[in-house]
């Protein structure tokens, strides 16, 4: 049987034209060669929308309250590495029921997607030269010196999770987004670790300096601050 759904919309308003006429179901569809239990399909239809529409369904229903898919956001923006299922089980802790595959079909809808974590260079070629001709000038230094040394860095930090987890939760065209940070070590440890907020501006560099190197440098007992980037 033909759905009245796949005819036109011309051939359903002249079923209802020729209904409108007196005509009955069997007589309609010897007219226009319609099957009778289309013509009845059509006709019923028009009588309880009003139309001869195709009208939209209503979709599947949302399986995930709102208040679900805003916690689901939050929390693969702040833990990318985290999986479906695990997802899942967080859900089903508080009482929803849902597959990985509607966790993923829904992230999917927020923008957020699975995707391979991007490889970048640690070493730029120019950090690389800086450090290389920081070496050979510093070779003979005793290890008195090296001791009082407090090396600090800023780097673009990605962390890493489990070696059998191969994707992480992003947004498109955001690859290479990072978490920048500022640190220091000397010989006798590490020193304070602080998160670079925003782009990194002379300004800001110059505030994590005064809150964060005097502090180091005293409880690493170092006496000479080196940029580890260049070395200067």
């Amino acid at each position: 049987m033909v759905k009245s759904r796949e005819w036109s919309r011309k051939t359903r308003e002249e079923v209802i034209t020729l209904h409108r006429k007196g005509n009955g179901y069997k007589k309609i569809a010897k007219m226009l060669n319609i099957p009778r239990e289309t013509i009845g399909s059509i006709i019923r239809k028009f009588k309880a929308k009003g139309t001869v529409e195709t009208l939209p369904g209503h979709g599947r229903k949302k399986m995930l309250t709102s208040t679900a898919v805003r916690y689901l956001k939050r929390r693969v923006e702040k833990s990318p590495r985290v999986t479906a299922e695990e997802l899942r089980k967080d859900l089903s802790d508080v009482g929803t029921e849902v597959s990985a595959q509607t966790i993923r079909r829904t992230l999917r809808n927020e923008d957020l997607h699975a995707r391979t974590p991007r490889r970048t260079p640690l070493l730029s070629p120019k950090n690389k030269k800086s450090r290389l001709r920081y070496a050979k000038s510093h070779v003979d230094k005793p290890q008195k010196f090296w001791d009082s040394v407090l090396w600090t860095d800023e780097t673009k930090l990605e962390l890493f999770g489990p070696m059998d987890q191969r994707y992480v939760w992003r947004r498109k065209n955001k690859a290479y987004e990072e978490i920048m940070l500022w640190g220091c070590f000397a010989s006798a440890g590490t020193g304070k670790l602080q998160r670079v907020q925003g782009t990194m501006n002379s300004l800001q560099y110059q505030e994590i300096l005064d809150d964060n190197v005097m502090q180091s440098v005293t409880n690493l007992e170092a006496w000479e601050t080196l940029d580890l980037s260049t070395g200067q």
